[in-house]
């Protein structure tokens, strides 16, 4: 895959010697490069969209100085600048920042081949091409439980070789973590998003330079140097999701979370999860952390879906680990798991080998939401 053409371009972008850049993939995943005019934001250096997980993606406005503050916040996080491979697309913030995080670090990154989609054997052959001592890269939950899938041996060995593998985009279930913990993966948990110049919250602990609060809702906020000027074109979005607040710039989040004594945040699910079905509230994600303890589930989503006889009724989308047709067949057949869960069990359950995701590695949550709620409605 060829990305010196997009190294050339948010080079000179980060260096204020062009306009600001957006990248997409091409047919080969090779990044295209397009140059965006920004006007009223003079440094900006990138524009990211963000998933689209719930709706239309919006453009992302990303100033040097935020790009540069979150590199280096980086490096100090991981001691280190090292090298990255990119295993994730380019357009979507987490792939563009294994590239710029390199050209702050002066580090030459490789780039995997992803024209088959991600496998273990693309993951391990590009890991192999890796040439310096400290190295890193950033995958999805998804990624990372495929290539803890009945490893080879060649894939565990250039796993150990990271000095860390930054994992986010999605929550990542306790399971897998644990497998990664066993197997001696360094997995380091982020949380961001592009409105952040991506993971600003590492192991719940913010970056160097970056506030966490909490809004009187329960809602994360997230301040600092690494929080966007905004959305492209869309200054009543902006005004509406960003706010300035005794010289910080905060970014309102969707999701709710906590935080302890110590000021370790816990990211508790989105604020929009909460199904009120026979007048009852219920968390999707406390329903979906109760079916990712279940023996052979390898990762779950929870949704409300219309009912004429619940107002909302809870439905699931899982991914189960025997992902035979008698395997499927048997979890949605609700036996022990719908008596352990009790009246948190979903009225409505569609059991796959994975779930449907977006190119970049997070959950569709639009896309299985339709899906449960055409099964519903056929029930």
């Amino acid at each position: 895959m060829n990305i010196e053409p997009a190294l050339a371009a948010l080079a000179a972008a980060l260096h204020g010697e062009g306009p600001a850049v957006e990248l997409s993939a091409g047919p080969d995943g090779s990044p295209v490069v397009e140059l965006v005019e920004t006007p009223g934001v003079g440094d900006a250096a990138v524009v990211v969209r963000t998933s689209g997980s719930t709706g239309t993606p919006k453009a992302t406005v990303l100033t040097v100085d935020a790009l540069a503050a979150s590199s280096m916040a980086t490096a100090l996080a991981l001691k280190g600048e090292g090298q990255w491979l990119l295993a994730l697309p380019v357009q979507f913030v987490a792939g563009l920042q294994v590239l710029v995080r390199s050209l702050f670090a002066g580090t030459r990154p490789w780039a995997m081949d992803l024209r088959g989609g991600f496998t273990p054997e693309a993951f391990t052959a590009a890991a192999l091409e890796l040439t310096d001592r400290i190295r890193f890269t950033s995958l999805v939950p998804t990624q990372l439980q495929r290539l803890l899938d009945t490893p080879s041996a060649d894939t565990l060995a250039a796993l150990h070789r990271f000095d860390a593998v930054l994992l986010g985009g999605a929550p990542a279930s306790r399971g897998l973590l644990a497998a990664a913990r066993d197997a001696g993966v360094r997995v380091v948990t982020t949380y961001g998003s592009a409105e952040t110049c991506g993971g600003c919250v590492y192991d719940g602990v913010p970056l160097d330079g970056v506030e966490v609060k909490l809004g009187a809702d329960g809602r994360i906020l997230l301040g600092g140097p690494v929080v966007a000027a905004g959305y492209l074109d869309a200054p009543a979005l902006t005004a509406e999701t960003f706010v300035e607040e005794d010289g910080v710039r905060w970014y309102r989040t969707n999701d709710l979370g906590e935080l302890d004594a110590a000021g370790r945040l816990t990211v508790l699910g989105r604020a929009d999860d909460v199904v009120i079905t026979g007048g009852v509230k219920v968390s999707a994600a406390h329903v979906q952390a109760e079916l990712e303890k279940l023996d052979g589930v390898l990762a779950a989503f929870v949704a409300g879906v219309p009912s004429a006889e619940w107002g909302q009724a809870l439905a699931a989308y899982v991914a189960v680990a025997d992902r035979s047709p008698d395997g499927i067949a048997a979890f949605t057949a609700r036996a022990s798991w719908a008596q352990v869960l009790g009246r948190l069990a979903p009225k409505t359950v569609l059991a796959a080998g994975e779930l449907l995701m977006l190119p970049n590695g997070k959950p569709d949550r639009l896309g299985m939401t339709v899906r449960l709620d055409a099964l519903h409605q056929g029930k």
